[in-house]
């Protein structure tokens, strides 16, 4: 028998503070149209002092076991996908696991960030088909407002915080499930989007910096070459993809990436106009803003992807 891992809930957790781009031009040298324009981006979440990485992930875990039906005490396996964890270690998966009420099961981080959430799935995947646990959580959290510099009006702008979960679960022969990932990494690039900061470089925590310009370019051949390769890997062709569920960067990004693909733009979840880039947590915050308002439904063809700071990228094709 053939044993897959299917999505069985999704989840997903936002700060209570919305900030839309007229009240972040308050302190910050820019502007609604300057942002608008560039990003596609309106609105961000940011975290209060109380909420960290950890309490966002827990709370959209919490969301996706009650929609797949299940008790935390019912999954063996748990990721965190996260730039930002809550301490150097432990992992912030492990705090999660204690917040759930899991006495034991086998939890760590995973650290590719934009592109955190396709690794740490694809990881989950391979674990679950070689039967180490039934029923995973993974999850995309991050608090990426800690690192901003503020004074970095480019970059500042462009991020937000959340989390997003889905749980996978094992079935066999099932039509449904993950069919294919594709990940790739390039450390050549390192200095087009990084943190100036870490435990053995400086010994502060550092801030984001990026060039922009360089990384859309990267963004858009990269995501389209990737994407075949999962298609590919599945066995289906683009025509057949219900929805694409991408990384929330840039609207530009998203668009030329469907258009090098020749897919029509309104098979993209969009939700950077709301949540701004989450990083690790986009991916899952835009599946399960999609599952939720219906547009996404059980036998839909899905394909995710992402990239990020390394660079990092991957896509995973999912039947829903």
């Amino acid at each position: 028998m053939k044993r897959r891992a299917i999505i069985a809930g999704t989840g997903a957790a936002l700060p209570e503070n919305c900030v839309s781009n007229d009240e972040l031009a308050r302190k910050v040298d820019t502007s609604d149209e300057w942002i608008v324009e560039r990003t596609g981006i309106r609105f961000r979440h940011i975290a209060a002092p109380h909420e960290t990485t950890a309490t966002l992930a827990h709370d959209a875990a919490k969301q996706a076991l009650e929609t797949a039906g299940l008790d935390a005490g019912q999954i063996g396996l748990l990721i965190v996908a996260t730039a930002t964890p809550d301490n150097t270690f432990p992992a912030t998966a492990t705090k999660v696991q204690a917040m759930l009420g899991i006495d034991d099961c086998v939890a760590f981080d995973v650290a590719a960030v934009c592109s955190g959430f396709l690794y740490a799935l694809s990881v989950a995947d391979s674990m679950i088909r070689t039967g180490v646990a039934d029923h995973a959580l993974v999850i995309g959290a991050e608090t990426f407002s800690r690192i901003l510099d503020w004074e970095d009006r480019a970059t500042c702008v462009l991020f937000g915080d959340g989390a997003g979960a889905v749980v996978l679960s094992a079935e066999e022969n099932s039509a449904r499930g993950i069919l294919s990932s594709k990940l790739h990494a390039d450390g050549r690039h390192y200095d087009l989007l990084y943190v100036d900061g870490g435990p053995s470089t400086t010994g502060t925590t550092g801030k984001v910096r990026m060039k922009g310009r360089e990384v859309f370019r990267h963004a858009v051949t990269n995501l389209a070459s990737v994407m075949h390769e999962a298609l590919e890997g599945a066995g289906v062709e683009a025509s057949e993809i219900d929805w694409v569920v991408p990384h929330q960067a840039n609207i530009r990004i998203l668009e030329a990436t469907a258009k090098k693909l020749g897919l029509s733009a309104d098979k993209l979840v969009i939700t950077v106009d709301r949540h701004a880039n989450t990083s690790a947590a986009s991916v899952p915050l835009a599946l399960d803003s999609a599952v939720r308002d219906g547009r996404i439904t059980r036998g839909d063809l899905l394909v995710l992807e992402a990239m990020g700071g390394g660079f990092t990228w991957g896509a995973s094709v999912v039947r829903y």
